[in-house]
């Protein structure tokens, strides 16, 4: 054969090849779609990352025994980042690269999600419904992001103009873990103010894993407030409204969706009564909850030998948003077909009382609409509507 023949045969093979090549998308094969999660299982928010991991598993493993979606199974691979953000860069590059997922779904943490960001882009990974209310998650508007969750900063911004208003509190205070989940919090509360013609009386911060607040608990006393912005996760909120009861200081206390766990009230006893948090899906507790989701939760105790909590909930609602995605994607599923499909998308909410959302080209949190709960005779109560 001639070298002219030669490459004739050559370019004719790889235009036959050609359109199967063009059809291949990472983490999607013939049978399986492979996604990926990280979760603190291992560091201060492994309470958490625990209940998202099993409420995620939960879902797959339904989804699989009903033959998969279009025929392919779900495979999730989850790994741990201790809620350290260097960890999950190494860990993003074990699933993006040598796992090969299509998508991370439901991974914990603000400033663990802004570093593996990246890593996902560079390969045409999605981050989908990541478990962060931070504003990073949709903006800038990308692509590949999809967020779910009402931000820190629209929790704070929303809910504190109505609880300063019904408290007639005076003079409003910010503690806050000094990274970016904690100056979201601040924010929100300071643009809250601003509108209100007023500032924080006082502002302190905390290092990530802290566990001795005296200091702060101290400045915020002395400034005399009567209203505190907490921009704290588990044991940080228990920590600082514990130091705040011991010595007498006794304001109305705000926090966020990161603080709103029954770990607060089941670690935190008595004292952490009267808390408020800006929330969106409800705590089951089993004993007022819906018949469907009290169906749901006797699956997750029959699975894992114990309640399920919010985070739970967090967790089998991402996967379960993301297995309606693909079912809308068709079978032949690609970065571009779930765009497509994810962008008309819309839910009217679900069995955990969240919001209803909706997604767009240009619209990339599902909603922004927080509403309040508070913790009344160790338990979380909810105390208003959805604010808008």
């Amino acid at each position: 054969m001639t070298l002219k023949h030669t490459l004739a045969a050559l370019a004719g093979a790889l235009l036959v090849a050609s359109p199967a090549m063009a059809q291949q998308t990472q983490g999607v094969s013939k049978d399986k779609i492979t996604i990926g999660t990280i979760q603190d299982l291992s560091g201060p928010l492994a309470g958490f990352g625990k209940q998202v991991r099993m409420g995620m598993l939960l879902r797959v493993d339904e989804i699989n025994e009903q033959g998969g979606i279009n025929g392919r199974k779900l495979e999730l691979k989850i790994e741990d980042s201790g809620y350290d953000p260097k960890r999950a860069v190494l860990a993003a590059q074990k699933l993006v690269n040598q796992d090969k997922i299509f998508a991370m779904v439901g991974h914990i943490g603000t400033a663990q999600n802004l570093a593996t960001f990246p890593v996902l882009f560079s390969k045409n990974v999605f981050s989908f419904y990541p478990i962060t209310a931070a504003r990073e998650m949709y903006e800038p508007l990308h692509r590949l992001k999809y967020a779910f969750a009402a931000t820190y900063y629209d929790q704070i911004r929303m809910a504190v103009p109505k609880l300063v208003q019904e408290k007639g509190a005076k003079k409003v205070c910010a503690i806050y873990q000094d990274d970016e989940f904690g100056l979201e919090v601040m924010r929100g509360g300071e643009t809250a103010l601003k509108a209100m013609g007023t500032d924080y009386a006082e502002k302190t911060t905390f290092k990530r894993g802290a566990t001795d607040f005296s200091s702060q608990v101290a400045r915020m006393k002395a400034a005399g407030c009567d209203f505190v912005v907490l921009g704290t996760v588990i044991r940080e909120t228990i920590g600082t409204i514990g130091e705040s009861r011991k010595t007498g200081f006794n304001p109305t206390f705000l926090g966020t969706s990161a603080a709103y766990t029954d770990l607060i009230h089941k670690l935190g006893g008595k004292a952490m009564d009267g808390l408020y948090a800006a929330m969106t899906v409800q705590h089951p507790y089993l004993d007022e909850a819906s018949q469907p989701l009290r169906f749901w939760a006797n699956k997750y105790k029959t699975k894992f030998n114990e309640d399920p909590t919010v985070f739970s909930g967090y967790g089998y609602g991402a996967i379960d948003h993301f297995v309606r995605g693909v079912q809308k994607a068709g079978a032949n599923l690609t970065v571009d077909s779930f765009i497509k499909a994810m962008d008309s998308y819309s839910s009217d909410g679900d069995i955990f009382g969240a919001a209803p959302m909706s997604f767009s080209p240009t619209k990339r949190l599902g909603s922004n609409m927080p509403r309040l709960s508070q913790i009344q005779d160790g338990r979380w109560k909810v105390v208003s509507d959805y604010l808008k």
